[in-house]
C-alpha cells in the first residue's frame, strides 16, 4: 500500500513538471502603451531637430553676416591706413 501511494505521489510529480515547464515556449509581448509613447517621443524628438536645424541656420546666417561686415570694417581701416 505504502508503494501505491508512492507511486502516486511520483506521478503526481511529473505532471506537475511537465506543465509547469510547458515546453521551454517563449513569447513575445507587446506593450501598446509603451509603442504609443515611442511614436509620441519620436514626434517630439523630429520637432524639436527641425527647430534647432531652423535656429542654427539662422544662428550661422548672422554670423556670416557679421564676419563680412567685421571684414568689411577692418579691409577699410587698412585701406586707411596705408592712404596715410
Amino acid at each position: 500500500m505504502k508503494n501505491v501511494i508512492k507511486i502516486g505521489f511520483l506521478a503526481l510529480s511529473f505532471g506537475l513538471f511537465a506543465v509547469a515547464c510547458g515546453g521551454a515556449k517563449t513569447e513575445t509581448a507587446t506593450d501598446s502603451t509603451a509603442t504609443a509613447a515611442g511614436a509620441s517621443i519620436d514626434s517630439a524628438a523630429k520637432s524639436a531637430t527641425a527647430v534647432i536645424d531652423s535656429a542654427k541656420t539662422a544662428a550661422t546666417a548672422v554670423v556670416d553676416s557679421a564676419k563680412t561686415a567685421a571684414k568689411t570694417v577692418v579691409d577699410s581701416a587698412k585701406s586707411a591706413v596705408k592712404a596715410k
